[in-house]
């Protein structure tokens, strides 16, 4: 099949690798335009510009996919298929008719559950036992056309959002070039969603990390892994952040009509113990980073950061 690939972060390249060395023809790839990044503000290339054109594939960079120009640029290639896995900008009416079988999209979730930007993260950050990806057949919402396959995952104990990305993103190529056979053979059914049983995610933002310490341990823990590595799970000790990158949920030691400490309040710092109290169990922080520092677990940290016992981590201000 004649395939235009429309992908831009490095969660999408996998997938692109995998149909470069298929059957299939990959006659175009489109991505977002290059943007300023890190300190310097250097104009950078997009994982999945370098990735094709160090294969020596022809790259688009509309700034508005749904310009009608490069729906006619689109139109002139006859792709039998577009390919669409985090693209980052929502397809036309027009352009999703252009190829002669559709565009199919590779989502991060066993949808209709999490819609949206960021499925990986929430499906840490909820506790799920499993989650997966989905090939759906593109519609003008947003993921809300018609599924396809999918590959169901279980979550780890200790699944972060780091690492059960790395997960999704090489399974990708799988999935879809299992779809693509189906599709062109005819024999592919396409389910429709369950609009009633559809989750809506929001975005990821780096104010979500600030961690609230009235909040259940367990749900802490989930923040601190969920946002791992990015934006990262943070507090604040002695008027610094202090990121947290590792953390067990014990039982609370208060029982009965035992008064508890205050949420926040650290109950033990010695050895290789930062234990903190939460709105409902202890949080045994295991590994950490404080502003300026490199990351380091609780021993190392505590060897040169000293911690009292009944110091408060706090939100920000």
């Amino acid at each position: 099949m004649r395939i235009v690939f429309m992908g831009t972060p490095d969660f999408s390249v996998p997938t692109l690798e995998r149909l470069l060395e298929s059957r299939h023809e990959v006659i175009g790839v489109v991505t977002q335009p290059d943007k300023p990044k890190g300190r310097g503000k250097e104009i950078a290339m997009s994982p999945v510009k370098e990735t094709a054109l160090r294969h020596k594939i022809m790259v688009y960079q509309p700034v508005r996919a749904r310009e009608a120009s490069f729906v006619e640029e689109m139109r002139a290639l006859q792709p039998d298929v577009m390919v669409v896995i985090a693209f980052g900008q929502i397809l036309s009416k027009e352009l999703l008719e252009v190829p002669k079988y559709g565009c199919v999209n590779i989502h991060a979730s066993l949808l209709p559950k999490y819609r949206g930007a960021a499925p990986i993260q929430w499906a840490v950050l909820n506790g799920d036992a499993e989650t997966g990806i989905t090939t759906m057949m593109m519609d003008v919402g947003m993921d809300t056309g018609d599924m396809l396959e999918k590959l169901v995952v279980p979550l780890e104990k200790n699944e972060t959002g780091g690492s059960l990305f790395d997960r999704l993103s090489l399974l990708g190529g799988d999935l879809i070039l299992s779809t693509l056979d189906k599709l062109e053979a005819g024999t592919l059914v396409r389910i429709p969603q369950n609009h009633d049983e559809a989750t809506h995610v929001k975005k990821i933002s780096k104010s979500m990390g600030d961690i609230d310490w009235t909040k259940d341990a367990a749900a802490i823990e989930r923040l601190i892994r969920g946002l791992n590595p990015w934006p990262s799970a943070f507090t604040h000790w002695n008027g610094k952040m202090l990121k947290l990158w590792e953390a067990e949920v014990l039982p609370d030691r208060a029982g009965g009509d035992a008064q508890k400490a205050a949420c926040g309040e650290v109950l033990e710092a010695a050895g290789d113990a930062l234990k903190v109290q939460t709105g409902d169990g202890i949080l045994k922080i295991t590994g950490l980073q404080l502003e300026g520092k490199k990351r380091m677990d609780v021993a190392a940290f505590l060897r040169g950061y000293p911690v009292q016992a009944g110091s408060v981590l706090e939100r920000s201000e």
